[in-house]
């Protein structure tokens, strides 16, 4: 069978059903074998970096792994800023890149980069096919490494003469890694540690991440919480993992969380984290983070536990599989006087702001109230508007949230709906943009058009860069360094150029009926909204200083 026939048969095997990825000289053949698949949907982005982002998105909200082409040279190095996001937030995508042959490997040929040398610290792991009749074993093992133990993305770099090569060796049935055995059950006498650490805790914390969306566990991690009537914090990365409108929501905690988290994490006697790595915008001063605490850590990646913060029970596992041995073990517990404390902070510090004026928090509680009783799905950029969206937008189900975390990632948004959008098409997709990030790929809006897909843009324009904006103003003196983006263009124009319909809503009393338009919009659509230009994103925790001295928006 030829390398290309073989390379399309083995996505089918893998049940890809869309591929997002952009032609070039040295997929030539490739593409024109997969132009005549009609079990998979291609899906042709601007950019080859708004391929890997639309694929990271499709992954979020499916679940199931991304799977991006491009041709070797600058298609492959454009790849690598959405590899290397996918990485940091362990979302499972395929990355298959073109090459040069491989007698000129080494050689400078046109577009010839050492690709894998490249990505091999921003992938799980990546391959070189030199030999073509190793493709097929290589395309599985690259499927199952991506959605298995900790889930990221995979490269392959695929010389041209492999894919034209006659190849006889046949698509594996299995996979077989020996020195890859993620751990997946959790040591009994630890998790019976735990459980008696739980029980006996009066201050207990429950912090989740992402992990719990990628293991599928969301309605243990409820269990557990109510059961033992445990106070949950998610990361950025775990919104919608526990809903935010339950009793027992904290809400999200950090450098930009809410107060009530901060402290309840500060004041613990035991936090619980499951699926989540303790990052750095999450802890502040580590030296000040939970620092009366005992530490369960529940994780399926050993590098992740006590690298950051030193643990006291490590549970090294997939997180559903130690929930169901730990749940049976944990008593039901009132917690009186901790919730009581909790709902005093929830009373004190709630979250708030100035109303008057067209601010961007208002636009997305009204955007809330709008959708919430459908099926939606929120999209980022990177940016104030991306925290505004996760503190003031309610998140109630897992893979709703779809936002650049580890890597921050300005771009992201716009091309990651697109994924969101084709992956669930029964949802109603929203991208929140600031008018700095959405510029970074707005060539997608072709992408967009062309394949009908109806996401539904708003763009929180306060011609700033708005975060570096207001970390100059808070802590540069208000020197507003190359920050000032007062030069912006016409983005309705721009919109109805690529003939996606627009409007700019500029009063506050306008929004409403602009969602209300835009929702109401069987296609695409745009939305320009002019928010108060200085408004800043509180609370907000200094770099570098512990997560309970926050600054605005408590008091």
């Amino acid at each position: 069978m030829k390398g290309t026939k073989l390379f399309v048969e083995s996505l089918l095997n893998e049940n890809v059903d869309v591929v997002f990825g952009y032609p070039g000289g040295a997929l030539i053949p490739l593409f024109d074998e997969l132009v005549d698949c009609k079990k998979i949907r291609f899906i042709l982005p601007r950019h080859e970096q708004g391929g890997a982002h639309a694929a990271d998105g499709y992954a979020r909200v499916t679940g199931k792994p991304g799977v991006v082409i491009a041709t070797s040279g600058p298609g492959a190095t454009n790849l690598v800023t959405g590899i290397a996001n996918a990485y940091m937030d362990s979302i499972p995508m395929v990355a298959f890149t073109g090459q040069v042959k491989t007698n000129l490997i080494g050689n400078d040929a046109f577009q010839e980069v050492d690709l894998t040398g490249i990505t091999r610290s921003i992938c799980k792991h990546n391959y070189l096919v030199k030999n073509p009749e190793e493709m097929p074993e290589i395309i599985k093992e690259a499927f199952h490494l991506a959605t298995t133990g900790r889930p990221g993305p995979v490269v392959i770099d695929l010389p041209v003469n492999v894919t034209t090569a006659d190849i006889k060796a046949k698509i594996p049935k299995t996979v077989n890694l020996p020195g890859y055995k993620p751990n997946m059950e959790g040591n009994p006498k630890q998790v019976a540690k735990a459980a008696e650490m739980i029980n006996e805790a009066e201050r207990p914390v429950l912090y989740i991440g992402g992990g719990i969306i990628s293991s599928g566990c969301c309605d243990q991690i409820k269990t557990l919480a109510e059961k033992g009537n445990l106070p949950v914090t998610p990361t950025m990365m775990g919104l919608g993992a526990f809903p935010d409108t339950h009793k027992l929501s904290l809400n999200m905690l950090g450098m930009h969380g809410t107060a009530y988290a901060n402290y309840a994490v500060t004041h613990c006697d035991l936090l619980i984290a499951v699926g989540a790595r303790f990052d750095d915008r999450v802890t502040g001063k580590i030296e000040e983070f939970a620092p009366d605490a005992k530490i369960i850590h529940i994780d399926i990646d050993p590098t992740s536990v006590s690298k950051n913060v030193p643990v006291d029970v490590p549970l090294v596992g997939d997180a559903g599989r130690i929930l169901k041995q730990l749940i049976p073990q944990v008593k039901s517990q009132p917690r009186k006087a901790w919730l009581a404390q909790i709902d005093q902070w929830k009373k004190d510090f709630p979250l708030k702001y100035d109303e008057k004026g067209l601010k961007p928090q208002f636009v997305l509680e009204t955007l809330y109230d709008q959708t919430k009783s459908k099926k939606t799905i929120i999209c980022t950029e990177v940016g104030q508007h991306q925290m505004w969206s996760a503190l003031f937008y309610k998140f109630t189900k897992p893979r709703t949230w779809v936002s650049s975390g580890g890597l921050g990632t300005m771009g992201f948004g716009l091309p990651a709906s697109m994924g969101a959008q084709i992956g669930k098409p029964d949802h109603l997709v929203f991208n929140i943009a600031g008018d700095g990030s959405i510029q970074m790929n707005i060539q997608e809006l072709a992408t967009i058009k062309n394949n009908n897909l109806p996401v539904k843009i708003i763009i929180l324009n306060n011609h700033y860069l708005g975060m570096v904006r207001q970390w100059q103003q808070l802590f540069f003196n208000g020197k507003y360094a190359h920050t000032d983006l007062c030069d912006n263009p016409d983005f309705v124009k721009i919109s109805e150029a690529y003939g996606i319909p627009a409007m700019c809503v500029e009063k506050k009393e306008d929004v409403l009926a602009a969602l209300k338009k835009a929702i109401a919009h069987k296609g695409p659509f745009l939305l320009d909204i002019r928010v108060d230009r200085e408004e800043n994103v509180f609370p907000m925790v200094p770099a570098g200083e512990a997560i309970s001295r926050m600054i605005g928006g408590m008091a």
